[in-house]
């Protein structure tokens, strides 16, 4: 199993640097297929976003100063939710879990698939408590089924606030830092964290992430457009695969 984590985690690493995502919307269907049940690929996808989330965000930023402001306010919304996720998952049954994570999913591939990745608009202005709001919202119900959030962020970031798609997924991953260290707080605190096996996927997910983000600059954005929605679409049959067959 050892082996086995460890290129699930390079695998997600890639994914999360390349998408700008957690990473959990691959490693939990991953997870679910070697069989652990849905709380436990939670816990361990949670832990390996810390992992990948604030080392792909260094390296995503380094040029990208300027985003900080939005991204700080979204994160900060996204940390307080992500506090809430561990009374979620608590609450909730593992097959409600899943069909929140299939919702999600095939809201995000519809509004992706209709909405233009590389607008001429200026990006759009809203006040701090609106994207505090957004943060918040998106944290609760991310952590919840173990994905960083930026599944349902960058939907919103490109469909209504007019940015770029790259960009886009640039301020997710970064999100995914408060969102996820704020899921790992509530899921260890309410004793449902597996530390061994999500610090060996964290960790074999950094090499991943720097490759990634390497590919990810060198693609060009209607070919980018293309690859999510392809991964999106693939993550969606095998999760309904997995729930309904």
């Amino acid at each position: 199993m050892t082996l086995e984590l460890l290129l699930f985690g390079a695998i997600t690493g890639f994914t999360s640097g390349f998408f700008g995502i957690g990473g959990g919307m691959v490693l939990v269907p991953l997870l679910l297929f070697s069989g652990f049940d849905m709380k436990e690929a939670v816990a361990i996808s949670i832990m390996q976003m810390v992992f990948s989330s604030i080392f792909g965000s260094f390296l995503n930023l380094r040029k990208q100063l300027h985003l900080l402001a939005d991204g700080l306010l979204l994160g900060i919304g996204g940390f307080i939710g992500g506090l809430f996720s561990g009374f979620v998952v608590a609450t909730l049954s593992n097959t409600m879990l899943q069909y929140m994570f299939i919702a999600i999913l095939v809201a995000s591939i519809l509004k992706i698939f209709k909405t233009s990745m590389e607008h001429e608009k200026e990006v759009k202005q809203h006040s701090k408590a609106f994207l505090l709001l957004i943060g918040a919202t998106i944290g609760m119900f991310a952590m919840s089924i173990g994905i960083g959030g930026t599944i349902m962020l960058t939907p919103i970031l490109v469909g209504f606030m007019h940015y770029n798609l790259k960009i886009a997924t640039t301020l997710g991953l970064f999100f995914v830092v408060f969102s996820s260290i704020a899921g790992f707080i509530s899921l260890s605190y309410s004793g449902q964290m597996l530390y061994s096996e999500g610090a060996m996927v964290g960790i074999a997910s950094l090499v991943g992430v720097y490759f990634g983000i390497k590919v990810k600059n060198i693609t060009h954005i209607k070919s980018y457009k293309n690859f999510i929605l392809l991964l999106y679409t693939v993550i969606l049959f095998f999760m309904m695969q997995k729930v309904f067959f």
